[in-house]
């Protein structure tokens, strides 16, 4: 017979609810395009639509490991969001705005 999660998460101990409530922050944080997608609701298609391609071209740009920073911008801005460019070093991060200005350019 299936538990309850609430009765689950009650049996552990502080220490066990805390790691488990980092781990679901760097898992919201951090997912490939696909888990985003899904979890904004869209479907493949419904994104293609927004997109003005083809489904079977969203799912390759879903698998993709390099690609155009303006195809990212554009698959991010069809599911409602903005893309930022972050570079992060041991002393602080940085924001990258050039490519913002290529947007404002195209628009």
């Amino acid at each position: 017979m299936a538990k309850k999660f609430s009765e689950l998460r009650a049996k552990m101990s502080p220490a066990a609810r805390a790691q488990a409530a980092q781990q679901t922050q760097t898992m919201l944080t951090e997912m490939p395009l696909h888990e985003l997608r899904r979890a904004r609701g869209l479907s493949q298609k419904m994104l293609a639509e927004a997109l003005h391609v083809q489904q079977p071209s969203v799912a390759k740009m879903e698998r993709r490991t390099d690609m155009y920073i303006s195809t990212l911008r554009s698959h991010i801005e069809a599911m409602g969001g903005e893309l930022e460019v972050v570079a992060k070093f041991p002393d602080g991060t940085v924001k990258i705005n050039n490519f913002a200005e290529l947007a404002d350019i195209s628009s």
